[in-house]
């Protein structure tokens, strides 16, 4: 197969290579790369139809499950950009991304809440008269646009710097893929991570097996029952896997994973090691980076053994630790991290709805805060406006949660600053636990584990996830919250 291709190009090479071989998996049912391509050719013409040209975005707004592909797949077709969105946007923040977006169709939503814009109903069966033979060649100048709220909780699109048409089996290698493995993904498709590695796993010809939702059970059936080799987790996940795993030892088996890759949010250390026991230091792979893929580091579990806590050497681009006044620190000394792109190259990202601030040099930050070892080994502190300084101290939000999240009864946390007439900031948790728990219990846990002044003055326990499907957590709105509640 002659790489690059346009992805829409190489749907059509798979299924004349492999019609049969399954492509797809999900909703309760398996389609094959003939399937796909025949599905995904008759839904272009139907997008045509409706007004979707060459460059245009596409805002899709559909659950996880076939149909998600098959929608993708058919812009790629006609040269336009797939925009994810959450299929339970409300109403106002969905009005919010369409405006920058102004995509020529939106699909999943009711035409109600478009904007009178076109819109397909999840579910839309296309004209049966419309041809499923291959369209001409396109090329779309971005192949992804996901939607990101950022540190500010305003919407913003991030266009890939990248074309469909890219080197699909080069850019699949860096993060241990290949053709014919079957790729699980239980995180939601809307987010960056699970789309982009499920979809280069699809060009790469992977069987891709895709859950309606993250459900720690229903991983570990379906990495047994469709043995598969290449799977991608955030920390959130993989907590929720091990306690189940060690409630019920030897019920599960994980052989067949190849590659384990994690992302999203910083990985404690003791659940780190738990997973190298469980797959094996060699197959556990961890990157950071950002999904403007500015720069990106790498590291493995047994790499990672040698310089526990770090999430790598730069494996892409540039990274560097900077003072506030933007002068590069000595190695071991905390700062705001900074990337740039390989020099020579063109931008990897375009946003809609934000500008591009690059600091003098070309360097860009995203607000992370870490330093590096003497090895070159980048470690994550966390995000400058997440920081909580306490009598004059910093404490981490993401150390202390990671500390809290070692309590076996702990599901999720979020740890935020909350004003302090004494210390200027106390530490607070807001916990969601399984089963009975007090704070005077949990402050003693985390006090076994962390200094006096990082232990939570306050917690508040509560009985929904306080992480998003990714494993995302928006401290900026936990805080506003716990501020509102001490207020009223």
């Amino acid at each position: 197969m002659t790489d690059p291709l346009p992805v829409g190009d190489l749907l059509t090479a798979h299924a004349a290579a492999r019609p049969d071989d399954p492509a797809v998996t999900g909703d309760g049912r398996t389609v094959t790369f003939a399937r796909l391509e025949a599905r995904a050719n008759r839904l272009a013409r139907a997008y045509r139809r409706l007004g979707v040209a060459q460059g245009d975005l596409v805002s899709v707004g559909l659950p996880n499950g076939v149909e998600f592909y098959e929608s993708c797949y058919a812009i790629w077709k006609l040269g336009a950009v797939p925009q994810p969105l959450s299929y339970r946007l409300p109403p106002a923040e969905l009005a919010q991304v369409l405006k920058l977006a102004d995509p020529s169709l939106v699909i999943g939503f009711d035409a109600a809440v478009a904007g009178g814009r076109a819109c397909l109903p999840a579910g839309f069966e296309p004209d049966a008269t419309l041809e499923e033979t291959p369209l001409p060649s396109r090329v779309s100048p971005s192949w992804k646009a996901p939607t990101s709220g950022g540190s500010t909780g305003v919407p913003k699109i991030i266009l890939s710097g990248a074309s469909s048409a890219f080197n699909v089996e080069a850019s699949a290698a860096v993060f241990g893929m290949r053709s014919h493995q079957v790729q699980l993904v239980p995180g939601p498709l809307y987010h960056n991570a699970p789309f982009a590695w499920s979809m280069l796993g699809s060009h790469l010809g992977q069987h891709v097996v895709v859950l309606p939702r993250f459900d720690a059970e229903a991983v570990l059936e379906a990495v047994q029952r469709h043995r598969v080799q290449w799977l991608s987790l955030v920390p959130t996940m993989m907590h929720r896997i091990v306690q189940l795993v060690d409630e019920r030892p030897g019920a599960y088996d994980l052989g067949s994973l190849e590659h384990v890759f994690h992302t999203g949010a910083p990985c404690p250390p003791w659940l780190k090691r738990r997973w190298i026991d469980l797959v094996g230091g060699a197959r556990l792979h961890e990157g950071y980076g950002g999904t403007e893929g500015i720069a990106i580091t790498s590291i493995d579990g047994t790499d990672w053994l040698a310089h526990p806590g770090s999430v790598g050497r730069v494996a892409a681009g540039e990274m560097r630790v900077v003072d506030g006044a933007g002068r590069p620190l000595p190695a071991g000394e905390i700062g705001e991290i900074q990337m740039r792109r390989p020099a020579g190259t063109p931008p990897t990202y375009r946003y809609l709805g934000a500008e591009t601030v690059e600091k003098p040099g070309g360097w860009e930050t995203i607000g992370d805060l870490g330093h590096f070892d003497e090895e070159g080994y980048l470690f994550l502190s966390d995000r400058r406006l997440d920081l909580v300084v306490s009598g004059g101290a910093n404490v981490y939000p993401a150390e202390v949660e990671a500390a809290i999240l070692e309590h076996p009864r702990v599901l999720t946390a979020a740890v935020v600053g909350l004003p302090d007439d004494d210390l200027g900031q106390r530490v607070h948790a807001v916990v969601q636990a399984d089963g009975e728990l007090s704070a005077e219990a949990l402050a003693e846990f985390v006090g076994e584990r962390l200094v006096r002044y990082k232990v939570p003055r306050s917690f508040r326990f509560v009985d929904h996830p306080l992480r998003d499907e990714a494993g995302k957590v928006r401290r900026a709105e936990v805080r506003e919250r716990e501020l509102a509640l001490l207020s009223s």
